[in-house]
């Protein structure tokens, strides 16, 4: 089994990593298929997708931070 790891603590490693239950069943199936290419594929599409929310969440910070910028210059 991959990385000495039982199923559960695969699965409790990827709800932890923010992985759906689809997500979730797509991988187990590919790694018990012995499909690791595919595996890999699915945990990279994740990884893509938490990165573009962590973007998004990083535009609005350095809005808000503009924002707060403009008004303390403003009552200055």
């Amino acid at each position: 089994m991959y990385l000495n790891q039982s199923d559960n603590a695969i699965i409790q490693n990827l709800k932890d990593a923010g992985c759906d239950m689809k997500t979730i069943e797509k991988f187990m199936s590919d790694l018990q298929k012995g499909d690791e290419k595919s595996s890999l594929k699915c945990l990279d599409a994740h990884r893509k997708k938490l990165l573009d929310s962590l973007h998004r969440e990083q535009k609005c910070i350095d809005c808000l931070d503009y924002f707060v910028y403009q008004m303390n210059r403003a009552n200055k």
